[in-house]
């Protein structure tokens, strides 16, 4: 017996994951292999199987020692606790490394072959060390080299001799062979030369090269999940596309039938009909634009010209012209997605191909619009991440930077799904301003690196090729213009009547109230936009009073389907003539269908009063022009909200520049010239923040800004020199865990939670408390993310604590809301629905 348990030391058998249900083993040789194909799948986007290959063959190589084999075994009941091989495991979770050693084996493979091949390997190696943590600090703020101090760890610590004498021998030959292979140093090195652009900073290059590590990362990283998942689960392979989609020329087919809705006349009866046929003409524009080559491009058309519908056109046909994978549209606010999505879908939807891989129309348009699960993921979260594995996505603007920057491998996961892709970035104008310089690199990457299409869609384009903006610029020209004649178009499409009553000492609450009701006997429908939910719920309360009109609040406390089912209420209002008030936030302002007849929007920025005005006589179908009012209250406060406070003051500024000359701007305050000007004082104010600042209390100890840590870390260099006299031996120096801590697409990190709203709400919760089965979990979280709200995360703990909301199962992290504290008029409350008190900014 001895004799056994001795060879069996001396000859275990190696397994990367054991099935906790029915016992089943996977083979560490089968999980390299298969993560292997995934991963060279995904770099192939970009020319790098090969090295995609590597990293998914050498990511758990540091499983091949005796050491992991006795954690795995004794942890998941494979050796038995009388074994002497036995150890308590409980306490070793996360502390076997087990990622050091592919990660040393491709360090100490190129150490001597030359300064190119050092780069190649830092990168490659950097990915393995890092696909559990999320990329590392190559030098940590304090100046300390982190990477070499990972890749000369002792190897008593990471055992990679070992492992190296140990791993399956099939393994082994395909490592060697593609290490050896001639070309590998020379591609990667080419594709890295390939980012560098004639207008680059050395910054600005390092930053793109920083994003390209965080791309091969999250192909491994997508791959390991995916292999680990279909492992553990197999019957979820089922529910995958894999990147097998309906036919994009099926899909033209059904948005074509869609438009031919759309008839050309020869003649204009009225208005309704001339924005109908002006819509028309758009989409046209980009079916024709659809065959220019991969590129950036700016869709700018007035609110209400169709831009959803004709970006799509452009989209579909461009994607099938170029044989690319998805289409992704980036969009500001969650309720933008519940309207364009469900759009989308019904288009899409019907006489699908009959296909066993395409059975839903769901499958073909996917929603991804909140974290339901918290950013620190067990085991089993991470299987029901979403990797936008779909033909056509929507997303948020948040989501998206979280993708490029973010913290942790859930966000970092998506991003080689960027690639070969159209973005369609819709309303633009609401990139956080702190983003700007970010954004702008992370789009030329995308460009430049991943062959994609970004479009850039709004009426109100913000200056983002500006000369302020130096080499981190975008390089837009008139060339990359998909309208031939946007001048003409605004002309073409105006609407609306702007009415600036702004006074000195500001609108009360009361006076405000006053003017509704005047408007509402005019026009018969009034939508009032105000830049807190505080405003909103205050107004609302005082507006409510008036027994006779149907009147509606709208924030981002309700969850989307409560938000989507009252924008349908006050549409049947308004399509039946019957009077109707809305008090909401500015999450309506930008692309949300609605038509009113008169809008009040509080003084914010002047892009947000074009968007406003946007949601008035949006179909040209009343009798006379709408009505738009902006007026200065008194009452709100927004103090600590940096960017509405001082859009609001550039706002002012052309607005008194447009009394003394109008003329200068065309005599329209909402013109192209307006938001020229509004944009050049708004960027020339902003133009220190646009680089992401940090302050000494952020996690890099110190003032500094995120584009820097992420490019050349000058300050971290200059301690590491102070420190050790020479300059780091390193290719990147990023403090890329250190930036990805920091980064926070907008001010504060926010938690998913399920509200009991209607009856689906309450179902969704109900079931989620009982279910122990991960497939019907994670069809409910998809069910979930229209009857979640977003909390920030000090306000979740508080919430904890006060006993409001609670986990469906202790440990899972998926989190419900106590029906006493959600109310059909406010949405989430702070307090029971009894004593309304809504939460506020």
């Amino acid at each position: 017996m001895k004799d056994n348990k001795d060879k069996e030391k001396s000859n275990p058998k190696f397994i990367a994951h054991r099935r906790e249900k029915d016992g089943e083993e996977q083979s560490l040789e089968r999980h390299l292999e298969e993560t292997s194909f995934f991963a060279g799948e995904f770099a192939k986007k970009i020319g790098l199987k090969k090295h995609g290959e590597l990293i998914g063959l050498l990511h758990d190589f540091g499983k091949a020692t005796f050491e992991f084999y006795q954690y795995i075994g004794s942890a998941t009941g494979l050796i038995d606790p009388d074994e002497d091989d036995y150890i308590d495991a409980s306490g070793k979770k996360g502390r076997i490394d087990h990622s050091s050693a592919g990660a040393q084996i491709i360090y100490h493979y190129f150490s001597d072959k030359g300064k190119v091949s050092t780069f190649t390997s830092q990168i490659l190696s950097l990915i393995i060390a890092s696909h559990h943590s999320g990329i590392i600090d190559c030098l940590t703020p304090d100046g300390t080299d982190n990477y070499s101090r990972r890749m000369n760890k002792f190897d008593e610590k990471t055992r990679t001799k070992e492992a190296l004498a140990n791993v399956n021998d099939t393994v082994k030959r395909k490592m060697e062979k593609i290490l050896a292979d001639k070309n590998f140093i020379g591609d990667f090195n080419l594709k890295l030369k390939s980012l560098q652009e004639p207008s680059d900073s050395n910054e600005t290059f390092m930053l793109k090269v920083g994003l390209f590590t965080r791309f091969l990362f999250s192909c491994l990283i997508d791959a390991d999940r995916l292999n680990t998942a279909d492992f553990e689960f197999p019957e979820r392979t089922e529910q995958r596309n894999y990147g097998n989609y309906v036919s994009w020329q099926t899909l033209i087919g059904k948005l074509e039938k869609r438009l031919s809705d759309f008839e050309n006349k020869t003649e204009i009866k009225n208005e309704q009909e001339k924005v109908n046929m002006l819509r028309k003409e758009i989409s046209d524009h980009c079916l024709k634009f659809s065959n220019r080559p991969k590129g950036l491009y700016q869709l700018t058309v007035p609110t209400g010209g169709g831009k959803t519908l004709s970006s799509l056109r452009f989209a579909l046909n461009h994607v099938n012209q170029h044989g690319m994978d998805r289409i992704i549209y980036v969009i500001p606010y969650t309720s933008i997605i519940d309207q364009n999505a469900e759009t989308v879908r019904k288009i899409m939807a019907g006489d699908i191909e009959q296909r066993t891989d395409v059975t839903d129309v769901n499958e073909i348009v996917l929603e991804h619009h909140s974290n339901l699960t918290p950013e620190e993921e067990t085991s089993r979260q991470k299987l029901l991440a979403e990797n936008w594995d779909a033909p056509i996505v929507f997303t948020t603007m948040v989501q998206l930077l979280e993708t490029l920057f973010g913290y942790g491998n859930r966000n970092a996961r998506r991003m080689h799904q960027l690639a070969n892709t159209v973005i369609i970035f819709d309303e633009i104008q609401t990139l956080p301003v702190r983003c700007v310089y970010l954004f702008n690199v992370g789009v030329r990457f995308l460009l430049k690196a991943c062959g994609s299409t970004v479009i850039l869609c709004t009426a109100t384009q913000p200056l983002l090729n500006s000369e302020l903006l130096g080499k981190r610029a975008l390089p837009i020209g008139l060339d990359q213009q998909m309208m031939p004649d946007v001048r003409k178009l605004f002309e073409d499409l105006k609407r609306v009547e702007i009415f600036d009553r702004c006074k000195i000492g500001g609108w009360t609450n009361q006076e405000v109230v006053g003017l509704v009701e005047e408007e509402l006997k005019e026009t018969g429908s009034v939508l009032v936009i105000v830049n807190t939910k505080k405003s909103a719920a205050t107004l609302f309360q005082q507006v409510r009073k008036n027994p006779k009109v149907k009147v509606y609040h709208l924030s981002t406390n309700m969850c989307p389907a409560h938000r989507l089912q009252y924008l349908q209420e006050i549409k049947d209002c308004l399509a039946e003539e019957q009077p109707v008030i809305c008090v909401s936030t500015q999450l309506i302002e930008a692309g949300v269908d609605i038509d009113f007849g008169s809008v009040i929007r509080y003084l914010a920025g002047l892009d947000s009063i074009a968007q406003a005005a946007g949601r008035c006589n949006r179909n040209g179908a009343r009798p006379q022009r709408g009505r738009v009012f902006i007026v200065n209250p008194q009452e709100e406060n927004i103090n600590k909200l940096i960017d509405i406070k001082i859009g609001r003051e550039k706002a002012e500024r052309v607005l008194e520049e447009f009394k003394t000359d109008s003329a200068q701007f065309e005599k329209d305050i909402l013109g192209l010239k307006a938001m020229e000007r509004y944009y050049q004082y708004y960027f020339y104010e902003r133009k220190g923040d646009m680089n992401y600042p940090v302050t000494p209390k952020s996690a890099a100890g110190r003032a500094d800004n995120l584009f820097d840590l992420l490019s050349t870390n000058p300050k971290s260099t200059a301690e590491y020199h102070r420190i050790n006299s020479k300059t780091p031996n390193i290719f990147l120096c990023q403090s890329f865990m250190t930036a990805a801590k920091i980064f926070q697409a907008i001010d504060a990190r926010t938690q998913g939670v399920i509200v009991p709203y209607g009856e689906k709400g309450n179902r969704i919760i109900s079931e989620l408390c009982e279910v122990k089965d991960l497939r019907t979990q994670y069809r409910l979280l998809k069910e979930a993310q229209r009857y979640s709200v977003n909390v920030y995360c000090n306000q979740f703990e508080e919430l904890i604590k006060q006993k409001i909301i609670y986990e469906v199962q202790e440990g899972v992290g998926i989190f419900y809301l106590d029906k006493q504290y959600y109310s059909d008029d406010y949405g989430m409350s702070a307090s029971k629905v009894n004593e309304m008190e809504t939460l506020t900014c």
